[in-house]
């Protein structure tokens, strides 16, 4: 339409001011026999009539189909061909086939005309293909707690383990698909386990001592990966014993995730750039300094007091006034107890000794346990406190046995193995002290031999030889 209001612009002077169209058209710098085409075409079909038209013949080539067709195909094979080469090739084909030999630009012309999706589809493969081209479903869920997420992500920051070492922590996450909101995390060292993820999710469900989280509950539906702490059985027995639905997303479908990812995005860009010790491109930018304990405090005071709190862009409101909604009674579990029996205690065999059970180096005991020694009994022990252990026999519960060194205070499993490797280390050090203190006595060239070594007796040689006379 500009196009055609630009050429009424130029015949304007001659249909509205009576100027001669030779003048008209010499004002707009116009050629004289094209001002009189339009005057013509205005006059037949209006202001339509002086709008581009496109040639009949646009889209079509006066190259044979097959060499069309050739020229397409070798422009999807594997692996990808340059466009000189398939013109060389497209020639050599037309020159044996007394067809017309297509020029360069004609070839290049007909693969960009090449559908995108198709040359993504053929070249890069039908993962790359999804990722770029299908159509996607935006799922929300109808209610909070309806569908929650979990996922896993190392950190990009580097702290200071138990050991003085710098490490890359993991962070487990998991987020309330209709609110937005963050239900629970877990800062921790390693690679992800069940274990992991059912601290993480033990957080969720509960309640938190924090008034300004008050997001808790059973979620209907945990949507998780492929990991093998998700496909866990672990994690399937507490799914079916809270009675919440596990469903795990399509292999190599990271699209299903999307929130929970730009979650972790922002965590990444916004709070751990202003951290010591972040990590970009694979370097940190600054000294680590921060400790595990440290860094989950950051974490947890980032979630409630910013992210949780904040106008979300998609939803339009604040993750936990979404997640409030209305006023609402969460699905809770009948006690703290009953959701760490299924979440957190990880079982274990043992034989009941008469001091006791043994177990990590510890010895726990009951007076309940008297009866049942030299029995087989299954320990339930939560890795975060190793003070205590519960004690079944033939899935009965029999009591808690308490380790009597360590009543007063709470010892982790992490605790116990840091103990080991610094006992370890202080063993070393004594070995390595004692044998520099022979390196005094018998320095190396001088050290006297304490058993004295027999001459090697000469190898007979198996050449007979003749005794010469004298």
């Amino acid at each position: 339409m500009d196009e055609a209001m630009r050429r009424f612009a130029a015949l304007r002077p001659h249909l509205e001011e009576g100027v001669s169209l030779t003048t008209a058209a010499r004002a707009a710098d116009v050629p004289i026999r094209t001002a009189q085409r339009w005057l013509s075409r205005y006059r037949l079909e209006g202001l339509d009539g002086l709008k581009v038209r496109a040639r009949s013949d646009r889209g079509t080539r006066k190259l044979p189909g097959p060499l069309i067709t050739l020229i397409e195909g070798l422009a999807l094979r594997k692996p990808r061909l340059s466009c000189a080469a398939i013109y060389r090739r497209a020639e050599t084909v037309a020159k044996s086939r007394d067809w017309s030999v297509p020029s360069y630009g004609t070839v290049h012309s007909i693969v960009q005309a090449l559908d995108p999706a198709m040359v993504t589809l053929a070249q890069d493969g039908a993962c790359a293909y999804r990722d770029r081209f299908e159509l996607i479903h935006r799922h929300r869920a109808s209610a909070p707690n309806a569908l929650w997420q979990a996922d896993h992500t190392m950190l990009d920051i580097l702290i200071i383990d138990a050991n003085g070492k710098s490490v890359r922590p993991w962070l487990t996450a998991i987020m309330d698909d209709y609110s937005r909101a963050i239900a629970g995390y877990l800062v921790f060292l390693g690679a992800p386990s069940a274990l992991q993820t059912s601290l993480a999710l033990r957080q969720a469900i509960w309640r938190k001592l924090n008034p300004d989280w008050p997001i808790c509950g059973i979620p209907e539906t945990l949507y998780v990966d492929h990991g093998s702490d998700f496909t866990s059985e672990h994690l399937e027995q507490a799914a079916a014993a809270l009675r919440f639905q596990l469903i795990h997303s399509a292999v190599a479908r990271p699209q299903g995730r999307g929130k929970i990812e730009r979650f972790f995005g922002t965590l990444n860009t916004e709070l751990l750039p202003e951290l010591s010790g972040n990590v970009v491109n694979g370097k940190p930018a600054t000294s680590p300094k921060l400790s595990l304990a440290d860094l989950d405090a950051v974490i947890g005071a980032w979630i409630t007091e910013t992210y949780n709190s904040r106008t979300h862009r998609e939803t339009g409101l604040p993750p936990l006034t979404s997640w409030c909604a209305d006023g609402w009674l969460p699905q809770m579990p009948n006690s703290i107890d009953d959701l760490d029996l299924l979440l957190v205690m990880v079982a274990k065999p043992r034989l009941v000794r008469r001091d006791g059970v043994h177990f990590q180096g510890l010895r726990f005991m009951s007076t309940i346990l008297a009866p049942y020694v030299g029995e087989s009994v299954t320990i339930r022990y939560d890795p975060r406190d190793l003070g205590e252990i519960r004690v079944f026999h033939k899935n009965r519960f029999l009591c808690r046995a308490i380790s009597p060194k360590h009543a007063h205070e709470t010892i982790t499993l992490k605790d116990i193995q840091t103990a080991r490797a610094a006992q370890r280390r202080a063993l070393r050090q004594q070995v390595n002290e004692r044998v520099g203190v022979v390196a005094e006595y018998f320095p190396e060239g001088t050290a006297r031999r304490t058993t004295e070594t027999a001459p090697r007796p000469q190898r007979k040689s198996k050449l007979r030889t003749y005794q010469s006379d004298d």
